[in-house]
């Protein structure tokens, strides 16, 4: 029996175990993951059993305090994907295992919320007279006696009185009042009708075949290991348990999820349904809570910390087996987990900002190999990565290439906005064709999404005499102008100031707003289409808990004509009266200083004409750009995602960019330029000298964004075939490197945002 303890102290991110001495009174009760009371320094601090050893080459070590039995702890197949992650993203241990255990969980006192309740002592009645109680005390049991059990706070509040009947009712024995715990339900109110399978068209009932017989296939294994005492988890042979469902929008790949879903749950297993945030709409729940009812536990940023302490422990207890949520959500702590879902499986919000910099897609197909699940990754315009996995073989390919109940894809207009300027003289927001076809529309009662992926009204604020432009004192971009509250705001750190009067520059009083946002878009559209009711859906106007649900609820019951957004709308809603969908400027994402950005572009392209033609009249998409032949809108245009694909891949290979390397991209910050430049090219110095020839490293060089939030920012790329050594050099190197202080770095493994 090991005398030695692993321990990963609750504080800091140290990137330390810690070796404890195991007291009698705890031997063979520790197991690895449990929360304990240690000595740490002068006080005592939570940490978590990593790991147990029969010697330490520490001298002399202490003794683990006790075992915090209350506290929420880990089980050894999370503390597996924890070490994974800690490893493969460059992390420490503290950080994964802050982001594995959500603080409303693992913090001290963090607890399920109390309330007393009332009940008859007697459930007969009340033994008494009716005349031996006052006629508060007689209204308080009758409504017990048609109600049963109450909480205090509902029974006074109901009937319009005090505690004090009730508490006199308890002196006499007639009633009882406990303490009960309560649900903090983030669905509460709701009105949900439940659903029952829909009939599947054949390349859904295929797809469903093939999954379920993973399922299936895995499930036996999982019994032929429990049988034999074999360890779950080990990487299977022969047939990959990862399907990436390439359905094009509107394919019924939902319908394909909650089918599977019921097959996993009859055979006793759990699941997760991972979205993006921005699709995490009401509409989405309700389709998983219409079948499956309180089965299903949410997990999401929108929740309060006590609604989610309650669905985290809701999901723990095995009183909900499926969970619906973002990417965190992949760490839900669901018993015999038997398929996870994710959906829209390309979108860059599955990747994590801040340490440990984790992809959830990437960490929920390490979990379904750890743990022997089926994992099923979803999108209409997959990334390169997954699509490069199935051509690899690691991933088995499943398509669903039609429309459900035989609908006809949206056809898609391309204009020259160059040809539009041209005639017109002025760069003009709507072209003739775009006007024109909202006006059909609304003829017809039929409804339109426009969208831009720019919030505000103006994206600068320039002076046409000296040039000057009104820029962020804290980071490296110009102001956007807000219409609504006539504030210049950096949409980078979020500070704000008021327009100038005249230009500081040059005292110029004709400063001009320039650029196109979506309060602007909304402005022209109302002016446009005065006798319509248009919505704007953006960050600025959905910052309340229900703005969401009233703005999509207001559009599904058809008192918004039109809807104008950025990507919150592009994925994940379903209006079978959409019949026109307008892209405003298309050419935004494809000139960003970035190697993904034609592959963004054709993703949001293809993902908001998704969007149109989802009832019975066949849709109609106006892309508006000033690069109509760049190959990535060309290929949207045609909704040719492999021609896209095949194109994408051969620039990557050449010049060896991911899905053909791994990227590692590494930042450090500074108030000070000079001296994070300084500690940038010093790190790159001793990089060199530990990494392999194998590995292509940049010079250190400013990032895109050279300055964000008051620090500057520099930047070095590596790109290397395999991670497990690269970067397990580089944690080396960063945690060995002497940086001055107010300078940090941080290490971001399989890189998305470059900025």
């Amino acid at each position: 029996m090991p005398a030695i303890a692993k321990v990963v102290v609750d504080i800091a991110p140290l990137n330390k175990e810690f070796d404890y001495k195991i007291p009698d009174k705890l031997l063979g009760r520790l197991s690895l993951g449990a929360r304990v009371s240690v000595p740490f320094g002068r006080s005592t601090v939570s940490g978590f059993v990593v790991g147990f050893a029969d010697r330490s080459g520490h001298g002399h070590l202490k003794d683990i305090g006790s075992i915090e039995e209350e506290a929420v702890s880990i089980d050894e197949s999370m503390l597996r994907l924890v070490r994974w992650m800690g490893e493969y993203y460059c992390s420490s241990l503290e950080q994964a295992i802050r982001t594995v255990l959500p603080s409303a969980v693992r913090r001290k006192g963090a607890r399920f919320r109390k309330q007393m309740f009332v009940s008859l002592s007697s459930p007969n009645g009340v033994c008494l007279q009716s005349k031996d109680l006052s006629t508060k005390q007689n209204v308080v049991v009758e409504l017990l006696r048609n109600q049963g059990c109450k909480s205090l706070t509902e029974l006074t509040s109901e009937l319009g009185i005090t505690s004090a009947p009730v508490l006199a009712l308890q002196k006499k024995g007639l009633v009882s009042i406990a303490s009960q715990s309560v649900r903090r339900d983030p669905l509460a109110g709701r009105n949900i009708l439940p659903t029952e399978p829909l009939k599947l068209m054949k390349e859904q009932g295929e797809a469903l075949c093939v999954i379920r017989r993973i399922i299936d296939l895995l499930a036996s294994e999982a019994e032929g290991q429990n049988a034999k005492g074999g360890e779950a988890g080990k990487k299977r042979q022969g047939e990959s348990s990862v399907v990436l469902l390439h359905g094009v929008t509107g394919s019924g790949k939902t319908e394909v999820y909650l089918q599977a879903i019921d097959s996993v749950l009859r055979n006793g297993s759990g699941a997760i349904v991972l979205v993006p945030e921005i699709s995490l709409t009401p509409q989405t729940l309700e389709r998983f809570i219409g079948r499956f009812g309180s089965n299903v536990a949410v997990l999401h940023s929108h929740l309060s910390d006590g609604e989610r302490h309650d669905e985290w422990h809701r999901i723990r207890d095995g009183h909900a087996n499926i969970v619906i949520g973002a990417r965190s959500a992949v760490f839900a702590p669901v018993k015999k987990l038997g398929l996870i879902v994710v959906d829209e499986e390309h979108e860059p919000s599955y990747k994590q900002e801040d340490a440990p910099r984790y992809n959830a897609r990437d960490v929920a197909v390490m979990r379904g190999l750890m743990e022997n699940c089926v994992v099923i990754l979803g999108s209409a315009t997959p990334c390169l990565e997954s699509w490069a996995n199935v051509k690899k073989e690691k991933y088995q390919l499943v398509r669903l290439s039609r429309r459900v109940d035989k609908r006809e894809m949206p056809l898609m207009r391309i204009i020259d906005m160059r040809v539009e300027t041209e005639r017109t003289g002025r760069m003009a927001v709507f072209s003739r064709d775009l006007l024109e076809a909202i006006r059909v529309r609304l003829e017809r009662a039929e409804q339109v999404i426009l969208f831009l992926n720019r919030r505000g009204f103006a994206c600068s604020l320039t002076c046409p005499r000296c040039g000057h432009v009104a820029v962020c004192s804290q980071c490296s971009v110009s102001y956007t102008y807000h219409y609504e509250d006539d504030k210049l705001r950096c949409h980078i750190c979020g500070n704000s100031k008021s327009v100038p009067g005249k230009c500081p520059g040059c005292g110029d009083l004709e400063f001009k707003f320039t650029g196109v946002g979506t309060q602007r878009i909304e402005k022209i559209v109302q002016k446009c289409f005065p006798h319509a009711h248009v919505q704007r859906m953006d960050a600025d106007v959905t910052s309340r808990k229900d703005s969401y649900e009233r703005i999509l609820g207001d559009f599904k019951s058809g008192k918004t004509n039109i809807l104008i957004g950025t990507q919150m709308i592009a994925k994940g809603l379903h209006f079978p009266n959409v019949t026109l969908v307008g892209i405003v400027y298309a050419d935004l994402s494809l000139h960003m200083p970035d190697f993904r950005a034609g592959e963004r572009t054709f993703q949001l392209l293809a993902q908001v004409a998704g969007r149109a033609g989802r009832g019975d009249t066949q849709g109609e998409v106006i892309v508006q750009t000033y690069t109509p032949f760049n190959s990535a809108v060309q290929a949207a245009r045609r909704l040719d995602y492999d021609g896209f694909c095949d194109q994408e891949m051969a620039f990557r290979k050449e010049l060896g960019y991911p899905p053909f390397k791994h990227l590692i991209c590494i930042t450090i910050k500074g108030q000070s330029d000079e001296k994070t430049s300084f500690c940038c090219k010093a790190l790159v110095r001793e990089l060199k000298k530990k990494l392999l020839s194998n590995v292509v490293m940049s010079d250190s060089a400013p990032a895109p964004l050279r300055r964000a939030k008051g620090f500057y920012r520099w930047q070095v790329m590596l790109r290397c075939t395999s991670t497990g050594v690269t970067t397990r050099i580089v944690k080396d190197v960063v945690n060995g490197f002497k940086f001055p202080k107010g300078i940090t770095c941080s290490v971001d493994v399989d890189a998305l945002n470059l900025m």
